[in-house]
């Protein structure tokens, strides 16, 4: 059977097409077996200009999935989620169309508008009410001293969340109107700052740092939350796509990524990251080497998505090789990255690069980890304003059981 080439649209940017590493886990087989599927002309390749390689159209794809014979079909909801957020591709992470790398410099809040509405402004401000600040600061002092600051985070969410009266509105402006509230109210309760003046990242420093940053501390604090802010399908995301779909509120949205996050494969390992990281700065080949002999996988190294290089850690590396201050956390970070780079093919990820960034600007022990959190909140509200344009309660999805069952 011959599909029929789908004409190309004029100055057309790829989007509602696949790539073929893509199409290739979509279908369950080799990118060899998409160019087998071209030959055969089951599947029809294009080219679009100022698009880097084939791309498949993703209605022809969906249907070649739902053919008998077409490989190892992944047959799930989560499989037909289509996206237009982020895209990772070749070991290189784009918003919106957009490289990251080229986007972190630009304000925080600058690319969250981007990811919520697909335009990136010149300037952004979000406010924060200044009642809901107070309610949330002062639920968070009702917490205990050790509380983790993503604890004290998911607190300041729900309580933002119940100050809301018109929470439950989710048209596309009230839903954005919501989200830059909360991520500034988040920022103000948890750092203390309320200047509607100051940046998120001036606003959120105080969290994590007791002294004062400088311009530059600041600049590659805002950097790592532009890096951090989506990542596709994530196991966070997945979950506050699923919040969405049955058209839960913003925050509690961002409530559901939050749960999600918190788990050691998740920003649970930045933290790991840093344990590791901080016990090899008097001894990096006596740490790793405990690790090795240990059987342990060394925290911070390889991706399950990146074959080569994770692009924010390479990013992120690069600008703390700029600060004085950074040059022993990163003698110590190198010398590990080195042999493991030697030894195992190994490459720093995202979570070693926060680690190694909160710990040349002499951050909290949990700071890498609420980076990463307060970061992907600006994500989550992107998928949940494009899943609540999807058909609702799309994820239910029957169970197998095999358990006892009745006479």
């Amino acid at each position: 059977m011959t599909t029929t080439r789908r004409p190309r649209p004029q100055r057309y940017d790829g989007r509602d097409y696949l790539t073929t590493a893509q199409t290739a886990r979509r279908l369950g087989v080799k990118p060899e077996t998409v160019y087998a599927y071209v030959s055969r002309g089951i599947l029809a390749s294009n080219r679009i200009e100022g698009v880097p390689g084939s791309l498949f159209a993703v209605d022809e794809v969906e249907a070649l999935s739902n053919r008998a014979g077409a490989g190892r079909v992944a047959s799930g909801a989560v499989e037909r989620i289509r996206t237009q957020i982020t895209l990772l591709d070749n070991d290189i992470l784009y918003y919106r169309g957009r490289r990251v790398t080229d986007l972190a410099d630009r304000p925080f809040e600058c690319v969250a508008e981007l990811l919520w509405g697909g335009t990136l402004p010149d300037s952004a401000s979000f406010v924060a009410p200044t009642a809901t600040v107070a309610h949330a600061q002062a639920a968070v002092r009702a917490l205990p001293a050790g509380a983790r600051l993503t604890d004290r985070m998911r607190v300041i969410v729900d309580v933002a969340g119940a100050c809301d009266r018109l929470r439950f509105d989710i048209s596309a402006p009230s839903a954005i109107r919501a989200a830059g509230g909360l991520i500034a109210t988040v920022a103000a309760a948890l750092g203390d700052v309320v200047d509607p003046n100051s940046t998120i990242a001036e606003r959120l420093w105080p969290a994590f740092a007791s002294a004062d940053p400088t311009p530059d501390q600041v600049r590659l604090l805002n950097s790592a939350l532009v890096l951090l802010a989506d990542h596709d399908l994530a196991a966070s995301t997945l979950a506050a796509r699923m919040a969405a779909s049955t058209r839960a509120n913003v925050y509690s949205v961002v409530a559901a990524g939050l749960g999600g996050i918190d788990g050691p494969y998740h920003a649970g390992a930045t933290s790991g990251a840093h344990r590791f990281l901080a016990s090899a700065m008097a001894d990096p080949l006596g740490a790793l080497g405990l690790k090795l002999r240990d059987g342990e996988r060394v925290p911070g190294f390889g991706h399950t998505i990146y074959q080569r290089h994770d692009p924010r850690a390479e990013y992120l590396l690069a600008r703390l090789r700029t600060l004085p201050e950074a040059a022993p956390i990163l003698t110590a970070a190198d010398a590990v990255a080195v042999e493991l780079a030697n030894r195992k093919g190994l490459f720093p990820n995202s979570d070693f690069a926060l680690a190694a960034l909160a710990l040349s600007l002499g951050m909290t022990a949990d700071a890498a980890e609420a980076i990463f959190a307060f970061a992907r909140m600006a994500g989550w509200v992107a998928h949940a304003l494009e899943e609540y344009n999807e058909k609702a309660l799309r994820f239910r999805v029957p169970g197998v059981y095999t358990g006892m069952r009745g006479s």
